[in-house]
């Protein structure tokens, strides 16, 4: 008898996003280089794009396809720019940043030492996505849970 299937396969968090973007090729070859992604899942469609990919960045999983016609997912172009940012926390931001510069991102943000204690910056991707990268660099208050306000150290 065969075994049931999980409803929520290993390794699958309970929120994942999917990128629709022109060109999931070329997207999945640019964040392999910029940002060390591994490809871990690809189906392409009769004619040869990307329906589905699945890519891991650290211990974190995010999902690309091409934009197609009839799946109601539009690319940053045609919404005229992507209102999401998608954030990045490594160990060290400075090995991060320089690769994915290289690769082709933007920088929009310089990556600096930021008041909050965290070394941050963010890049836009060739593919109309923002990314902020970024690594906690010093303790420098905390948020008040109750009013979500920071309150520097005294």
């Amino acid at each position: 008898m065969p075994t049931k299937p999980k409803p929520v396969p290993d390794g699958v968090n309970t929120i994942t996003a999917r990128l629709s973007v022109r060109g999931a090729a070329q997207a999945i070859e640019f964040y392999q280089q910029a940002f060390g992604a591994q490809l871990t899942f690809m189906l392409k469609t009769p004619d040869g794009k990307v329906m589905h990919a699945t890519l891991e960045l650290g211990d974190s999983r995010f999902q690309l396809g091409d934009e197609l016609p009839g799946m109601n997912a539009p690319s940053p172009q045609k919404l005229g720019g992507s209102p999401i940012v998608l954030h990045i926390c490594v160990e060290n931001v400075d090995e991060l940043w320089n690769p994915a510069v290289a690769a082709g991102a933007k920088v929009t943000t310089p990556l600096a030492n930021q008041f909050w204690g965290a070394r941050y910056g963010q890049v836009l991707d060739p593919f109309g996505f923002t990314w902020a990268l970024f690594s906690r660099s010093a303790s420098r208050g905390r948020f008040s849970p109750t009013s979500r306000t920071f309150h520097p150290k005294s």
